[in-house]
């Protein structure tokens, strides 16, 4: 993946959302994400843009800082959803 951090967590988070749609589900029926970051210091920018994606719904969340991803990605983010 490349381009900006920004770039890149909106990329994540669209195709999040589009697997969960997929699945028969929505951003707002999530009830569980859990982000991994290889910089803590850009929790405070992920963070804006993670409120621009789940807006009102507030799943429960992990963020945890980790030395490497695969591909050397800088955040990777999982999520569990509730589906009909």
């Amino acid at each position: 993946m490349e381009g900006s951090f920004e770039v890149q967590a909106r990329s994540i988070l669209d195709s999040l959302k589009a697997i969960i749609e997929e699945g028969g589900s929505s951003l707002d029926r999530v009830v569980k994400v859990t982000i991994f970051l290889t910089d803590m210091n850009r929790f405070a920018e992920l963070n804006a843009i993670y409120a621009e994606y789940f807006g009102e719904s507030r799943p429960a969340r992990a963020c945890v800082e980790v030395n490497r991803l695969p591909k050397d990605v800088p955040l990777e983010i999982e999520a569990v959803a509730f589906c009909s």
